[in-house]
């Protein structure tokens, strides 16, 4: 009985570190965010597009990018078909599921070569059982304190 009891407390102390671990909608999100990192990051289009909602949108960095799932594909596939993708690595995530067990949300903090730290936010709605993105936005954190110069590049 000792050993089971030490099992099962290992078990759960596994689980607490490495949420992705952890059985759960939460897990199974935190999984799919994860899922269409690294499809983006090795150019998979198919897999990258298959975690969208038939009817998602993504909203990017620049305030005229609000694209539904076709514009996406028509910005996205050129780079694709040259194996170009982006990559964004996870610094921190924190996922919200309904209690309906229908919708979740989550923001993100995100590494990025080029941008440095970005920030994901989204929706995500069960689809025929599977959990699908149906909104992401991407965001570049701007710093209080360099707002109102940023402000005033963006005016000009």
């Amino acid at each position: 009985m000792p050993s089971l009891r030490r099992a099962l407390f290992i078990g759960l102390v596994a689980a607490a570190c490495h949420p992705a671990w952890a059985a759960g909608p939460e897990a199974d999100v935190d999984r799919l965010l994860d899922r269409f990192h690294l499809a983006a990051s090795q150019a998979k289009f198919d897999d990258y597009f298959g975690l969208l909602a038939p009817d998602a949108v993504f909203i990017g960095t620049d305030a005229t990018e609000r694209w539904t799932v076709e514009q996406f594909k028509a910005y996205a596939k050129p780079h694709f078909d040259k194996g170009k993708g982006w990559t964004y690595t996870k610094v921190e995530r924190h996922i919200l599921v309904s209690a309906d067990d229908r919708h979740a949300s989550f923001d993100e903090l995100l590494d990025n070569a080029s941008l440095g730290r970005c920030r994901g936010t989204g929706v995500l709605r069960r689809v025929d059982g599977q959990w699908k993105i149906e909104q992401y936005h991407l965001t570049i954190p701007v710093p209080n304190e360099l707002a109102l110069e940023v402000v005033k590049m963006i005016r000009r």
